[in-house]
């Protein structure tokens, strides 16, 4: 299988926050094109996202009327994919890349595309190896860019100052000293993310932007973890540290982006 969809069909350990398990999908049945009648996944969405102004309400609410597959009004709701399908049964959004084992939304806020930014802030070390800054997350401790959801109305350019400021400087956004940083970024990825929070209705994308410090700019910065990190360092791109989600794939991109 494509490395964008494994780690979101883990069986063995349960969805995020519950005691649900989800249901096994063969790699052979994934595609949805794939007739699978049998397939009855459990259904789940975290109640501590109702009444969230941050997140939709149920499917079935009549006073949810989104624009699908578009921008709606300050929520981005079109995939960097393609244009999605329906659930004919439910009206639920089907995930582009597939069958998942877990429908309902989960944890996540938005039914379909829930989008995200994850901003690579890297550096030549001394001794001459590529580098970048990793937080280590407070939800399951695993290392990770320091990215994270792009808020209704926001720029994608904005969000990834933002969550690198929050979770890198500790919430605070040096602008002055950076701002010849920020405004070097180079894209690396734009699509979907194979996240462990993803089901069957909703799931992650995200933009991916190098910011890479070629004069020495963040010397004189203080990096310091925040918000949902609780530990920050700079690690080498070819020390195999096993990072969160599709993180890995990001690196290997990034590598190859500076060895081009």
């Amino acid at each position: 299988m494509n490395f964008v969809h494994q780690k979101c069909r883990n069986v063995e350990v349960p969805y995020l926050g519950s005691k649900i398990h989800r249901t096994l999908v063969p790699d052979e049945f994934v595609k949805w094109s794939r007739e699978w009648t049998e397939y009855k996944p459990p259904v789940h969405t975290d109640p501590k996202l109702k009444g969230q102004a941050w997140a939709d309400p149920d499917i079935s609410d009549k006073s949810f009327q989104p624009s699908w597959n578009a921008v709606d009004g300050k929520i981005n709701r079109a995939s960097f994919i393609c244009q999605y399908a329906f659930d004919q049964s439910t009206l639920c959004p089907l995930n582009p890349i597939g069958r998942t084992g877990l429908a309902g939304r989960g944890v996540l806020g938005r039914w379909g595309p829930n989008h995200a930014a994850d901003p690579i802030v890297s550096r030549i070390s001394d001794d001459g190896h590529l580098e970048f800054v990793a937080i280590q997350r407070r939800d399951n401790s695993e290392w990770a860019i320091p990215g994270g959801m792009v808020d209704a109305g926001e720029e994608v350019s904005q969000t990834l100052k933002r969550e690198f400021g929050e979770e890198a400087m500790h919430g605070v956004i040096d602008k002055e000293s950076l701002e010849e940083l920020w405004n070097c970024g180079k894209e690396l990825y734009r699509g979907y993310v194979d996240d462990p929070r993803n089901t069957d209705n909703a799931w992650m994308e995200t933009v991916v932007v190098n910011f890479h410090d070629t004069k020495g700019l963040l010397k004189n910065v203080k990096l310091q973890a925040g918000d949902d990190a609780t530990s920050l360092r700079w690690i080498r791109v070819d020390s195999k540290e096993p990072l969160y989600a599709s993180h890995s794939h990001f690196i290997d991109l990034l590598k190859a982006s500076h060895s081009a």
